[in-house]
This record gives structure tokens, sequence and C-alpha cells, in this order.
């Protein structure tokens, strides 16, 4: 919808928007005609709870959560707006008013004070009230505001008209907080100056205790909590560690791993000394039997030989049990009892060998003492060498059979160790969420309350009188009541209201549009656009009737409507003028109004009056429509101009639409668009076969554009025409015709 449209639609419902504003606006102005002054009092609470320093921000990775912060004031505001609190400072003031004996403008106004007067007895007042113990007195109301049974002091604390109920309390104070910062603003507004004052103090108060108090309550439990598991962790983390310590000691290691690369390195070294003595064994004894070969060819040193083995057999026993006892540690004394043992053995050994070769030392025989000499020496590597064999291999099974127990006693440590590591985590983060926790409750032990920033005054001024606003607010709710009315109205209507409206709903354009004229003058805008539009529309019958193949002479303009009083006669006279003027013979033939109308002739339009007879369905020219006496030759005329009675109580002349070259349908602005007027005109525009044009009539604000005196010179000679009286007499008995926009 255009502006211009909408202007159009309000200026129709104007009063609409005169009449609801005014009364919305009179009804609030009336009814708050006794309206009270109020005074409101203000005060400003620091929290602390997004830049406050704390225990907690010494923390490293400390960051402000947020979301927390709103969180919290959230909690704060619901705190305050609890039943309970509420309570608890509807309470406060009662106890601290009941000390009040007579009225003060800084304690207790002097209509308040009667009130309370009036609310409460002497009798019951006295006994509430004992010296200056406002703890007995909030008692005694704490006792009486609970009993089942009906007393002054429930009825005071229930009445949501009185300060003292949470309802009254709930609905004068406000708290918001103040955009992204610390500060939480709150406000009381109250008819009593003094009660605005002390309600907001003791709100602020009751917040403190409660909001603290809550708090506290909160913590204690975590922190009792964390204790208890912290020392069942404790026990648990003691347990493990004295299972490891217990185990290590019984088998005499500290750490299974690094002992298996020691043992590991110790055997390959073993290993290694085992193979190099081996080879050394059997290199000594392959030159003693070289040697014993050598020797026993001689035959005559036998016995002496003989002697000289046993000795050398205790010999090398001697030397195995030395060297048994250094590998197994012995004291020095049994070390030296073994080396004096081999040093005696040795001496024998070698007396026996100077013996032999005595014996043998002789001229022929000196070669046989090198033989001996050499002999010896061997025997002796061999034995020391067999000698270490035996202590390597004995150590090496030793470390085999301890090495195969070491496995399930690693796996063993192991999982004591892990048990241990998984207790010592557990404990650990106790610890950590027990020093959080107490950290929180200290933070909460330090600086729990919130601080007063600016504690709320005495309010000397009341607040501005609300009733204009609310006089302004009525006559703004007047007007959407009118703005929804209309709206609905404009929803509801099925008038065709605008040219959009109309080709919209008619679903073609629409050839002419026609604004609403009362009397043709020459200095009138609507006039001059008349007379253009019927310029336009004659230009678009005539292009039609010359675009059609096969045109029958004379061309017939047929004119219809849906409903009747479109204003059919006013196009049809107008048209009749408009090719009469040009020099053509018009036929126009409209329905018979009265008996008296007669067919006649004026300025070269003849004019034929026919009635509706019951075959008017099936006529199939224009002459069959006149009677026999008043029937005339068409095809004399240049042009005839039908006119159809109204459609809707009449039926459709099928023939006669079909011998038309064009058909003009007239629509009033405001004329009713509903199922059936879209029906008719699907069923004409069935009939027809020749273009059907559209006029829009009676048109108002910018759907019509109006030419100046200057554009058409012409068009102001057939606008004073126009201006004639739109009367035309017949010379004969017939009377009169009238034409206007609205007829027919």
């Amino acid at each position: 919808m255009t502006f211009q449209g909408l202007g159009r639609l309000l200026k129709q419902h104007l009063i609409w928007f005169i009449v609801f504003p005014c009364l919305g606006a009179g009804a609030v102005f009336y009814f708050m005609r006794n309206e009270t002054s109020t005074y409101k009092t203000k005060a400003t609470l620091y929290t602390g709870l997004t830049s406050g320093y704390s225990l907690r921000s010494t923390q490293e990775g400390f960051q402000t959560d947020y979301s927390g912060v709103s969180n919290a004031f959230d909690n704060i505001l619901t705190t305050l707006n609890s039943n309970q609190t509420l309570y608890n400072v509807g309470r406060d003031l009662l106890s601290q008013h009941l000390q009040v004996t007579k009225p003060s403008p800084q304690q207790l106004s002097a209509a308040s004070f009667q009130q309370l007067q009036k609310a409460i007895p002497a009798n019951v007042r006295q006994s509430l009230v004992r010296g200056n113990d406002l703890a007995y007195t909030r008692s005694r109301i704490d006792s009486l505001s609970r009993s089942q049974t009906d007393n002054p002091i429930r009825k005071l604390m229930q009445d949501g008209s009185l300060p003292y109920s949470p309802d009254y309390i709930s609905k004068k104070l406000k708290a918001t907080r103040r955009s992204a910062s610390d500060m939480l603003d709150m406000e009381y507004e109250t008819d009593d100056p003094a009660i605005a004052q002390q309600t907001l103090d003791l709100a602020i108060k009751e917040l403190n205790q409660r909001y603290t108090s809550l708090k506290s309550g909160e913590t204690n439990p975590v922190v009792e909590y964390y204790e208890a598991k912290t020392k069942e962790a404790k026990k648990q983390l003691d347990n493990a560690e004295s299972k490891l310590r217990a185990f290590n000691v019984q088998h005499n290691v500290l750490n299974f791993e690094d002992e298996l690369k020691t043992r590991s390195t110790t055997r390959d070294a073993l290993v290694t000394e085992y193979s190099g003595e081996v080879m050394r064994n059997r290199a000594a004894k392959a030159a003693m039997d070289a040697l014993n070969q050598r020797m026993s060819q001689g035959g005559n040193l036998l016995k002496i030989n003989t002697a000289l083995t046993d000795k050398q057999a205790e010999l090398t026993e001697a030397e195995s049990q030395l060297i048994n006892a250094r590998t197994n540690g012995q004291p020095q004394a049994a070390l030296d009892r073994f080396q004096a043992k081999i040093d005696q053995k040795s001496a024998e050994l070698k007396q026996i060998a100077q013996n032999y070769f005595a014996a043998d030392n002789t001229a022929e025989s000196i070669p046989k003492m090198r033989l001996v000499n050499e002999w010896l020496a061997k025997v002796l590597e061999f034995e020391e060498s067999g000698a270490r064999m035996d202590v390597i291999k004995k150590r090496l099974d030793e470390y085999q059979k301890e090495s195969t127990a070491f496995s399930p006693l690693e796996s063993e440590q192991r999982q004591l160790t892990r048990d241990m590591t998984v207790a010592e985590k557990d404990y650990l983060a106790l610890v950590q969420s027990l020093n959080q926790a107490t950290t929180h409750r200290q933070d909460i032990a330090i600086d729990g309350s919130l601080s007063v920033l600016d504690p709320p005054v005495f309010p000397f001024s009341p607040q501005p009188a609300k009733r204009w606003l609310f006089t302004a607010i009525g006559a703004g709710a007047g007007f959407v009541i009118a703005l929804l009315l209309t709206a609905l109205r404009i929803w509801a209507d099925k008038r065709i209201n605008s040219l959009e409206q109309a080709e919209q709903r008619v679903g073609s354009s629409v050839t002419a549009v026609f604004p609403t004229v009362k009397k043709f003058a020459v200095n009138s805008k609507a006039s001059r656009a008349a007379v253009s539009m019927f310029e336009q529309l004659g230009n678009a019958i005539n292009i039609e009737i010359e675009q059609q193949r096969v045109a029958a002479h004379p061309p017939v303009i047929t004119l219809f409507s849906l409903r009747a009083k479109q204003g059919k006669t006013w196009f049809a006279h107008g048209l009749s003028r408009l090719y009469a003027e040009s020099g053509e013979r018009v036929a126009y033939l409209y329905p018979r109004i009265a008996q008296t109308d007669s067919k006649f002739e004026q300025e070269g339009i003849a004019f034929f009056p026919y009635d509706l007879h019951p075959n008017f369905m099936n006529v199939r020219e224009p002459e069959d429509l006149l009677s026999r006496e008043e029937s005339v030759e068409m095809s004399g005329f240049q042009k005839i101009i039908l006119e159809l009675p109204a459609l809707v109580g009449s039926p459709i002349p099928l023939h006669l639409v079909n011998r038309s070259a064009v058909s003009l349908m007239i629509l009033t602005v405001h004329t009713l668009w509903g199922r059936r007027d879209k029906q008719l005109f699907t069923l004409y525009s069935k009939a027809a076969k020749h273009p059907v044009l559209i006029a829009l009539n009676k048109v108002e604000g910018g759907d019509t554009d109006a030419p100046t005196v200057g554009d058409i010179e012409q068009g102001v000679v057939r606008t004073k025409r126009f201006a004639e009286p739109n009367e035309v007499v017949a010379g004969a008995p017939t009377g009169e015709r009238v034409f206007d926009q609205q007829s027919k």
C-alpha cells in the first residue's frame, strides 16, 4: 500500500483516531484525579564480584568467570526478592514503628501513624512492646503472624496495601545491576518518605545478612567433606608407602630395574672371565700331560713322583679353600690360616721336588730337572685355574637362581609402586580442593558482605506527578486501539478502495481511472482529469476495434456493471458525446426506466430505451432489443453504445455479447467485490470473444492524474461543453433525462 493509499484510509477513519485517544486519555485523567504524592530513595551497593580483590586473585592462572558473576548477581537479586527476606524487612519495619509514640516526619508521618494505630488496637500494641527491646517485639510479631487464628498482626502482614507486607514491599522495591559493573542499584518508592528510607535501609541489612549466611552455609559442608576425604586419602597413602618399604627391606632392593641392570653387567663379566679361565685350564692341562709323558719315560723316580703327586693334591685343596674364603668374605684371620697352610704345602712340595732333583741329578739326568720344574709350574697353573673355574661356576649358578626369582618380585614391586602413586595423586588432588574450599570460605569471612557505596537518604521532595504521563499513555493506547480496529476493518473489508485493490482482485489491469466529478468546470482538476480519461478510454476502444480481423458494422460497444449504481449511464453519455463530436452518428441503447421513455435524437446521438423481456438472454442483434414501433436500421450509425443492466439481477445476453466489438466494465470505488462478483465477471469474460476493458469510477487521491489547462487546449473546449446542464430534453412528450456520475 502506498503512502497516499494509507493517508486515504486514515482520512476515512479519522473519527476513530480522534474519539478513541480522547476516550483513553479522559478515562485515565479521571481515574487518576486522586493521585497521591510518592517519595523515592535510592542506594548503591558494591559487590566486588568482577573486579574485587580476594585471596584467590593471587593464585596462578586466576581468571574472572563472567558467567559465574552473572549467576552471582542473579543469586543476590533472588535472595533480595525472596518472600522470607521481604517478610523480615516488613517485620523489622513494623517493630521499629511500634516503638514510635507520636508521628514525626523523620520517623513516621501522621497519616501512616494513624493508619498503624487503626490497624493495631492499643491493648495488642502494649503486649508487643517491652521497653526498647526490638528482639522481643520481633519474636512476638513472628509468633502472631504465623498463628493459625486471626489477629491484627497477621492481617497487617498479609494486607498487600500496607507497607509491612511482603507483597507491598516486592512491588515497590527494585534492584538492578548497573551495566557490566560491580554496582547494584536499589530504589524504593512509597507515599511516606520516612518509610521509604527505613525500608530500603532494612532491605540492605537483611540482604547482607542472608546472602553472607547462605554463602557461609554452603562452604562449610564442602570444607568438612574435603577434610574427611583428605584424612582417608592420607591413611591410604601411608599404608601404600609402608607396604612398599617393607617389601624393599625384605628383599634388600631399592629398585629392581637398576638391580637387574647391575646383575646383567656382573653376569656378563663372570661369563667372560669363566671363558678365559677355561681356556687357560685346558692349556695348562695339555702342557702338563705332555710333560708327564716325557717324565714317565725314566721309570726310576716313581716313588718320589707318587709322593710329589699326593703333595700336589693337598696344595690344590688348600688353594681352593683360600679362594672360597675370599669369595665368601671370611675374616682376615681365616684367610691368614689358609694362606699359612698353602705356604706349608708349597714348602713340602719344594722339598720333595728337591729330593727328586737330588735323586735324579746325575751327570746323565740334568735335562730332567728342567722337565720337573716345567711340569711343576704347569701343575700349579692347572690346579689354580680349576679352582677359579669352580668358584666362578658356582657364582654363575647363584646369579641364575636369583635372576629367576626377580621376575615375580619386580611385578609385585611395580604394583606396590603404582598403588602408592595413585594414592599420592588422590591425596594431592583432595588437598588442592580442600585449599580452594578453605580459601573460598576465608574470602567470604573476610569480605562476604556487600559494601554500601551510597546509603539511602531521606527524600524531601516527592516524585513528579504521573497523571499526565499516564494520560498520554492512555491516549496512545486509544490510538493503538483505533489503529487495530482500522486494520481489522481493512482486513475484513471486501470492497475495492483503490486502484491497486481493483487490479489485484479483478485480475486485470484498469484501462481508465475517473475521479469524482461533482460539477464540470474549466478550473476543476477533477473535470480536466475526467475529460482526459474519456479521451484515453476512447482511444483504447478504437484501438481494440481496429485490431479485430473481422469487424461487424457498426461496432457495438457494450457497457456493463456487476452491481447497480456504478455510473454506466454517465460513461455512456460521455462516450456518446465524444464520438458525436468527432462527426459520427451514435446509437445509444439503454434499459427503459419509466414507461414514458421513448427514443429521440440530439446532437448526433440517437437514444433508444429498451425493455427487459424474458427472451433477453437470447437476443442476437441490437435491433432485437427494440419494439416493432421503435425498430430502426442500425446500419446507418457508426457506433452503437449498448448499456446492459446490472448483471447481478439480469441474465447475460450471450449472443449480443459475442456480437459486441468491445466491452467496458464500470466499477466504482467502495463497491463490494465478493465471490459472486468474481464469478459473474469470469462468466462474462468467457462469453465475450473480445477484450473486456475496465473503467474505475470515483477514485480519490493520487490514483488520478489531471492535465493542466495549458496541456490540452482542445480539452478546455470539451470541458466547457461538459459543463453545460446534464439534461437532455426530447422535443416530444418524452420528458427529460438527467445523467450524473452515479446513475445506473
